[in-house]
């Protein structure tokens, strides 16, 4: 009887995948990629045409021993590697170093773990993709040349191990762009107005907010509030126009990689990172009590809303059976022209859509359910009719002025059933259905209200995934690890969700931009993720993108490495004296910034936090006013006599009180901002400030 080989990535698989296959298969796990470049050297032969030098990886020699000898036992090697760039990269690395006949070996995918979707692969077992293998070595190597190249110089610019890397300087780069705009956000004050009127007949009086005249007005000022509350006190209200109609919303695309991400942070607060792993165990299998080991859903890095027709068919059954046959959607939505997709893969989706959550919820851990459920509700809704809801909107006529109030309510829930988002939670109005044209209303009250204007919000990792994708950067495998790395540096802390620059993520920004624009810009990123499509496309040969890169690097390294010596950073002496032995301590740079440390060291190794002063006194009581950090890095502004003092304030203080209210004034790029919102008053800053 023929002998057969099928090495998968993970040890996960191993027991699902030879469970479909039977006593003649013999699976094995590589335990992802077994040869890399050497951790001690570049591993890219400039000389010699960019050609690479992979080795084994440490602590691998075992396992791919064990491999060898199943590979020499087997008639046929079968790679069933992961779906993708990164896959088929394993693949061509374990087909070098199994040492094996070619002819012998084969590739096969499936984009689920089921015992259909397995034995299919075998059925359409084919040769490697070099153009996939290419558009990843290639990927490695730009990869290899940023980090490898420019770590160093960051390591001896903040003197500790800091590290650059192609995607992750970039999204660095974003979020230090939004804290900057965020920082010299100058607030605009604006006002609302809302008329409640009495309705005869009605409990409930009808509120409905101010419009304008025959085109929208804006209320930027008190003044022009008052103006326009003395002209309605003496109007008459009356109803003009009761409009009557009908709104469409579309059902959702199912899951790509991105989505994914995007909505598990939104509705289950989870982690970029939390949601691979938990998709991850999904995919590979878990055990359901009378099915043994399934994959439950499919793979997860993708960036296709394609579904294929099999599944698709399954699911319109599915809702038509469960819900009726008005619920099945009538065509499959798809995306929008001029995204660029690998079409080749699915989106992520259930495995089987009549397993459902509540079926199989005792089986998966909590976490697993919640993300499999998700999926589940958005792969169904996906398939599923647009929800219709009946509109009603009302115009209320005062004069020249008009207040507006709409109100919608469903129709019909369509593919709402199964799957709704926070938007679709929101209550909305209710109106009665006595309103007509030409009612006569009295006003109960106007109310006007004050608002400034707010800043743009800081990044979470959701809004960070959704606008690399926008911008290009990166690809769905990338997406958890580069925010992972960023978070792991310390460049930036997550503190609720939110994503904060910290000191450290600050001067490596600061140092990318002035030293590397290139490798920070994010319209060169795009284009290189563009470049390597057009390898994995067969239309760009992978050398010469490695060609055309690394020269243009290389000058700018070398540029740097000059710039980078005169600007050496030496320890620089305060007048804090070391309560161990009286030495001025200096300020040294460590992983999470600046640090007083005695110079005395090694003998006497006494530390404290060092706390720089702006030179401006403490609105509460006087003393300095310094600048601090949270226990993850955020830079903020407090008093030095902290915990007797309690002032903080996330932006810089100034020494000028506001003419206005009294109350001490922030730096907020070029202006200087009164610190009560409700104030609002702005100034220019003097021309010695901003120097300073």
């Amino acid at each position: 009887m023929a002998k057969y080989l099928v090495i998968v990535e993970s040890p996960a698989k191993v027991k699902t995948i030879k469970k479909f296959l039977g006593a003649n298969y013999e699976v094995e796990a590589s335990n992802g990629h077994v040869r890399d470049f050497p951790k001690s050297q570049f591993g890219i032969d400039v000389e010699n045409d960019f050609e690479p030098k992979y080795i084994t990886i440490r602590g691998k020699g075992e396992l791919l021993a064990k491999l060898r000898k199943a590979a020499k036992k087997a008639d046929k090697i079968y790679l069933a590697t992961d779906p993708d760039r990164e896959g088929e990269a394993i693949s061509w690395h374990l087909m070098q170093a199994l040492k094996e006949d070619p002819d012998k070996m084969h590739r096969i995918t499936f984009n689920e773990i089921t015992k259909t979707a397995v034995k299919d692969s075998l059925k359409h077992a084919r040769g490697l993709n070099m153009n996939l293998v290419d558009a990843q070595q290639a990927r490695r190597m730009l990869d290899r040349m940023v980090g490898y190249t420019i770590s160093p110089l960051l390591w001896a610019k903040v003197k500790r191990g800091l590290s650059a890397g192609r995607v992750q300087s970039v999204a660095l780069r974003i979020i230090c762009d939004r804290e900057e705009e965020i920082n010299s956000f100058i607030p605009e004050e604006y006002w609302s107005l809302n008329g409640e009127f009495l309705v005869d007949g009605e409990k409930k009086p009808l509120e409905a907010k101010f419009y304008g005249t025959d085109k929208k007005m804006d209320i930027h000022n008190k003044a022009e509030m008052d103006e326009i509350l003395k002209v309605l006190e003496n109007e008459e209200f009356e109803i003009s126009e009761v409009k009557k109609g009908e709104r469409i919303k579309n059902a959702p695309l199912p899951f790509t990689t991105s989505t994914l991400q995007q909505e598990a942070s939104k509705t289950l607060n989870f982690s970029t990172q939390k949601t691979m792993r938990l998709a991850q165990q999904l995919y590979e299998g878990v055990d359901i009590k009378g099915n043994g080991t399934v994959g439950v859903i499919t793979y997860l890095r993708t960036d296709s809303v394609r579904i294929s027709d099999e599944a698709d068919a399954a699911a319109r059954s599915y809702i038509s059976s469960q819900y009726g046959e008005e619920y099945v959607s009538e065509t499959a939505k798809t995306v929008k022209k001029g995204q660029k997709i690998q079409d080749a893969h699915e989106a992520i989706r259930p495995t089987d859509i009549s397993r459902t959550p509540v079926q199989i919820k005792e089986s998966l851990t909590r976490d697993q359910f919640r993300l499999y459920q998700l999926i589940w509700k958005r792969f169904a809704a996906s398939r599923m009719a647009p929800a219709k809801y009946e509109t009603t909107s009302v115009k209320v006529a005062g004069g020249d002025y008009t207040f507006t109030v709409s109100a919608s309510k469903v129709a019909f829930d369509g593919f709402l059933s199964v799957y709704m988002q926070e938007e679709d939670m929101k209550k909305g109005n209710v109106l009665s259905q006595s309103l007509s044209k030409g009612m006569k209303l009295k006003l109960k009250e106007l109310k006007p209200e004050q608002h400034f204007t707010q800043p743009p919000a800081h990044y979470t990792e959701a809004s960070l995934v959704k606008t690399m994708e926008e911008l290009g950067i990166g690809r769905p495998s990338t997406y958890a690890p580069t925010i992972t790395t960023i978070i792991s540096r310390r460049y930036v802390s997550k503190e609720q969700r939110n994503l904060y620059v910290t000191e450290l993520g600050e001067v490596v920004n600061s140092i990318m931009k002035q030293a590397f624009p290139s490798i920070v810009d994010v319209n060169f990123t795009a284009t290189m993720e563009g470049l390597l499509d057009c390898v994995e496309n067969g239309t760009v040969q992978w050398k010469t993108v490695v060609r055309n890169f690394y020269p243009d690097l290389k000058h700018d390294v070398d540029a740097a490495q000059e710039e980078l010596e005169k600007v050496d950073i030496h320890d620089e002496e305060t007048d804090v004296i070391c309560d161990n032995c009286g030495r001025h301590m200096v300020i040294k740079y460590g992983p999470h910034g600046r640090f007083l440390a005695c110079p005395g060291f090694p003998e006497c190794r006494n530390t404290k936090p060092y706390y720089e002063k702006i030179g401006v006194a403490c609105p509460k009581c006087g003393k300095e006013v310094v600048l601090k950090k949270t226990k993850k890095g955020r830079k903020y502004y407090g008093c030095e006599d902290n915990p007797e003092c309690d002032f903080m304030s996330w932006q810089k203080p100034s020494d000028k009180k506001c003419p206005v209210c009294g109350s001490y004034m922030v730096e907020k790029g070029n202006k200087l901002v009164c610190s009560q919102e409700t104030c609002g008053y702005v100034e220019a800053r003097p021309k010695d400030e901003k120097e300073n």
